[in-house]
């Protein structure tokens, strides 16, 4: 097959590299000879994308962050577009990132490009004013949960359903043995994991590690367990270090899907690891802080009452969260203790989180999810 024109893929975080990836993977399957240019993460340049940023550049948190920022995302915008024009690139994929890729599509617009969605930006959180900007946006959008396709039918824009790609990563993956993953990190078999998952960017790290790893460590202590803190790729694991008096705790890097299938209990920041966490059947407490003015201004759009993808899909909330002033040491602890005391608040917890992966499909996603973006290249 011969694909008369090149591509560009827009993501801009650890989660949308790592379903980039493996839609690139999957692009390459159907056309071996298709070229793609973009943003994204290590994953994504070595399935095959030829990079004009790093996600590592495009780490930005929260309104403030952005603000400060401007300046350089507008010249990230403006070199993407000259890409495109000069490459003459007729189709672009945008994977969630709603505050830059949905300022991008504007633009693209304006260059007669096809501009397909694949993740959702999380309209049904923010508002759905959002949906008549995307309507006239957007040439496809290819979402990943059930729910949302009724959403943006109803809004008249074009719409599939793909089903989650986590879905399939997570059963694809080649999983170390417990004692397996015990035996490489050198861990003490007489205990189990207590597994601390406190984001991928550094900022995050510096809001939800200090408080977090004060709870992890006195849990573990009073309960025989260990703490084992996951490390994301792109962190410098000595961050941990300084920013804790605490020594009892093992930092173990990019083998989160191993922590999360072989740990007892999680405190997880919120974001994609609590779907991978709620798909993994792992009881654990969601986590989560940041600015005073982000936080504020965030109150005030969102119109939801959970920030767990696990709780939202599950329509209830299975996993307790703390947010904000919630997030503090003794409330990380004795949430933890009250479900790691009491069995049967414990295996509810777990016995809930097996209708996850029932609700979000089998496995497949990025493959149909290629399929349709080919469609639409060739169309």
């Amino acid at each position: 097959m011969n694909v008369k024109k090149p591509i560009m893929i827009i993501a801009g975080e650890d989660s949308g590299d790592l379903h980039g990836s493996a839609l690139i993977a999957e692009l390459k399957n159907i056309d071996p000879a298709l070229q793609i240019y973009g943003i994204g993460g290590q994953k994504m340049i070595e399935a095959g994308m030829t990079p004009q940023y790093h996600i590592k550049d495009m780490a930005f948190l929260g309104f403030a962050e952005v603000v400060k920022h401007i300046p350089f995302i507008r010249k990230v915008q403006r070199e993407l577009l000259n890409v495109v024009k000069n490459r003459n690139i007729k189709e672009v994929v945008l994977i969630d990132y709603p505050g830059f890729n949905l300022s991008l599509a504007k633009k693209l617009k304006k260059l007669d490009v096809k501009i397909i969605y694949y993740i959702s930006p999380q309209v049904w959180a923010w508002g759905k004013g959002r949906l008549k900007k995307m309507k006239r946006l957007i040439d496809l959008m290819i979402v990943v949960f059930p729910f949302e396709k009724e959403l943006y039918k109803n809004a008249g824009v074009k719409v599939e359903y793909a089903g989650h790609p986590l879905v399939e990563r997570m059963n694809s993956y080649p999983y170390l043995s417990k004692s397996g993953l015990y035996e490489k990190f050198n861990l003490d078999d007489d205990k189990d994991l207590l597994l601390l998952m406190p984001g991928s960017r550094k900022q995050e790290i510096e809001k939800i590690f200090p408080e977090s790893i004060k709870a992890a460590v006195r849990l573990s202590n009073e309960l025989n367990m260990q703490t084992v803190v996951a490390c994301s790729g792109n962190i410098d694991e000595n961050i941990f270090r300084k920013l804790t008096h605490e020594k009892n705790f093992t930092i173990i890097k990019e083998h989160t899907y191993d922590l999360l299938k072989h740990a007892k209990f999680g405190i997880i920041k919120s974001g994609t690891s609590t779907l991978e966490a709620g798909l993994a059947e792992l009881p654990f407490v969601v986590v989560y802080s940041t600015s005073a003015l982000t936080y504020f201004i965030g109150k005030k759009l969102i119109q939801i009452d959970s920030i767990s993808m696990t709780n939202i899909i599950l329509d209830k909330k299975v996993i307790p969260e703390l947010i904000q002033k919630d997030m503090n040491t003794e409330k990380i602890y004795s949430v933890a203790k009250s479900i790691l005391t009491d069995i049967k608040k414990y295996e509810l917890i777990k016995s809930e989180l097996e209708k996850l992966k029932l609700k979000l499909g089998s496995g497949g996603a990025s493959k149909r999810a290629a399929e349709l973006i080919y469609a639409e290249l060739n169309d």
